[in-house]
């Protein structure tokens, strides 16, 4: 051991003792320094009894030369591959390839007939912009999700912490996600025509969805019931019916999906179609019945019942199975449209100059009557299957929309929103099965239909498409039971098919 150092570790010592001692210390220092000189066993002990200087500073050496060596080899673990440089280069790779915009997918982002051809860069930027105007922007999924900053790792602790603090301070399910549909702009795909493997000669009159199949049914006045195979490419005809001399006015299965009930323009009679046996029946008179034609009816939603509406403000019940009158309700006008609630318990019939009375079916009588706000010459009426909303159409092409509770208990109602998109009498009112969509459309005019988000009353602003005409004269509409697809019957011949890809399942 060195007396340099020997002696600067004593003099580090010697700050803590009194002065005296430190002198003799010093004094002890001195003698010992020459002793070592004269004697070599004194320094081996000294080396026996403190250590060897030496070899701890060797110690020392290697411990930060292991650390050093491992620094380097994680540094060389995370450092990022080398770039290899490429083994050749293809000239034609450095040429932009240029897309022909006369092709009929592409005609349309065609800004004059001298962008014959344009840069793929330039058409994929197009396509971009022309995405974004139709999305109302950006949507969230397709922003860089890079460009969140980058935080330490004490402060992400932090905020995790609040997240938890923040979780554990509310209520609610956090594992089911959020299934109501968005306003603005609703998520539709155009399919195949419904009736494509059997397109109509004439005009189209009825299209409805099976209950509970994957089926969708259309009538129109070629005298055919028509049944179609749904999955939205091909939708294979499964099965056409023709009834002799009927143009079909009406067309709707019972609740049960086993039979179709169709009716006719001028005739008496009506026709049962039993699904399950295959079998036509022709119900030429029904008892207790005394009226000219049976044309306008309505499914109640018990199953066993249909609701006709007669001449000179009747309105009749009678039995599918007995065919035969249970009940008539006599109306102070003449009846132009019906709806009931969702079970059947009452019925809101609508008359020609704007009056709409509520009866109570198990006690056959009225139980209000309230007229439509601000309208004169009435048309169509539907009520939501979830008994919370009530829309009225008028000839002036206003839809008022109430809530259903409303209109059981006040004689004047104040509608929810009054829709002003159509210009034409209103003809069509359907609600889709969750109450989120009302279709409203007009006979009178081509692509005169609306689709409206009823959360927030506000029209889809991308239904029908502006820049192609497809929609025509609309006569029907219906959803199918989960909502998954939409269609409607038109002038025509066709039943134009949408799936509407918010919903999962048909």
């Amino acid at each position: 051991m060195s007396s340099k150092k020997r002696s600067a570790r004593l003099s580090v010592e010697d700050a803590n003792v009194p002065e005296e001692e430190a002198r003799a210390r010093r004094k002890n220092i001195k003698s010992l320094a020459r002793l070592r000189a004269k004697e070599p066993t004194v320094q081996k002990l000294e080396d026996i009894v403190f250590g060897d200087v030496q070899e701890e500073e060797e110690d020392e050496k290697e411990v930060e030369e292991e650390g050093d060596q491992s620094d380097e080899e994680t540094e060389a673990r995370l450092a990022p591959p080398p770039i290899k440089k490429a083994a050749w280069v293809d000239d034609d790779d450095e040429l932009e390839e240029e897309v022909d915009m006369q092709h009929r997918f592409r005609s349309n982002l065609m800004r004059g007939q001298s962008e014959a051809r344009i840069s793929k860069t330039k058409l994929q930027q197009r396509m971009r912009d022309q995405f974004q105007k139709s999305m109302g922007g950006a949507p969230s999924w397709a922003t860089d999700g890079s460009k969140k900053s980058v935080k330490d790792d004490e402060d992400d602790d932090d905020g995790e912490e609040d997240e938890d603090d923040d979780l554990l301070r509310k209520t609610g399910n956090f594992v089911a996600s959020s299934d109501s549909l968005p306003s603005g702009i609703i998520g539709l795909k155009k399919c195949c025509h419904a009736n494509a493997a059997r397109l109509s000669s004439d005009r189209l009159t009825s299209v409805q969805f099976h209950p509970s199949a994957q089926v969708v049914l259309t009538a129109g006045l070629d005298c055919s019931l028509s049944f179609f195979q749904v999955d939205g490419k091909t939708n294979a005809k499964i099965q056409s019916v023709h009834l002799d001399r009927f143009p079909i006015y009406k067309a709707r299965f019972t609740c049960q999906g086993d039979a179709v009930i169709a009716t006719s323009m001028k005739n008496k009679m009506f026709y049962i179609y039993d699904m399950m046996e295959g079998r036509i029946m022709p119900v030429q008179q029904v008892k207790g019945l005394r009226e000219p034609r049976i044309k306008e009816f309505y499914v109640c939603p018990e199953g066993g019942t249909l609701l006709l509406t007669g001449t000179q403000g009747y309105l009749h019940m009678l039995t599918i199975k007995t065919k035969e009158v249970v009940n008539s309700i006599k109306l102070n006008g003449e009846v132009v449209g019906v709806a009931m609630s969702s079970d059947g318990s009452k019925v809101f019939a609508k008359l020609e100059d704007g009056e709409v009375f509520v009866w109570d079916v198990r006690s056959s009588r009225c139980v209000n009557k309230f007229t439509d706000h601000g309208c004169v010459a009435a048309k169509a009426i539907a009520a939501s299957a979830d008994g919370r909303y009530l829309a009225c159409g008028s000839q002036a092409g206003v839809v008022n929309v109430y809530s259903q509770q409303t209109c059981l208990n006040s004689a004047n109602p104040t509608p929810l929103k009054a829709i002003m998109n159509l210009l034409t009498p209103v003809t069509a009112l359907t609600f889709n099965p969750s109450a989120e969509i009302l279709a409203i459309a007009s006979q009178y005019q081509e692509e005169a239909a609306k689709l409206v988000h009823v959360p927030s009353l506000s029209v889809f602003s991308n239904f029908p498409l502006a820049k192609k005409k497809f929609v025509y004269r609309v006569s029907c509409m219906d959803f199918s039971p989960h909502s998954g697809f939409f269609s409607f019957a038109n002038n025509k011949g066709r039943a134009p098919l949408f799936r509407l890809t918010h919903y999962n399942n048909f």
